[in-house]
């Protein structure tokens, strides 16, 4: 079955806030399966003044970082964990690889599908289109984790 999230429900799940929110919105979820997250990626973005001011692309890393965030979001929906005093964590990135430049003015549809879990463990294959090429993918790991109160 499909859901719809908008950024209030998102922020409600995960902790990433301005300038480090980088998905929009989740467009669907299939249970058990895979999300579809939409980032629409604007001149304004902080990081476009430095990386690279004659021509502005996204850094690779945020790119991944955009799919664990759409990743966050699946596993906590999914699993319906309560995430008072938990994070998710990533382990591992693999095989990541960056095939476009993603530019101010790009929609970036990112599609996060489950590979395998076991306990609080996950392995989430991650695909990253600009008007349907595939510009970034790659396999990354994560753990949900209880976090210490200090």
């Amino acid at each position: 079955m499909s859901s719809i999230l908008n950024i209030q429900q998102i922020m409600k799940l995960i902790p990433h806030r301005y300038p480090f929110l980088l998905i929009d919105k989740i467009i669907s979820i299939e249970s058990g399966i895979k999300a579809v997250a939409l980032k629409n990626v604007t001149v304004n973005e902080n990081f476009f003044v430095g990386h690279f001011p004659i021509k502005p692309v996204m850094p690779g890393v945020l790119i991944i970082e955009a799919m664990a965030q759409a990743a966050a979001v699946f596993l906590i929906h999914d699993t319906k964990a309560e995430m008072n005093n938990k994070l998710i964590y990533f382990t591992s990135i693999e095989n990541a690889k960056f095939r476009k430049p993603v530019e101010p003015g790009d929609t970036m549809i990112i599609e996060v599908s489950k590979i395998q879990s076991r306990s609080s463990m996950w392995k989430i294959k991650g695909e990253v289109r600009v008007n349907d090429t595939l510009v970034t993918e790659a396999i990354v790991s994560a753990v949900l984790v209880d976090v210490e109160d200090k």
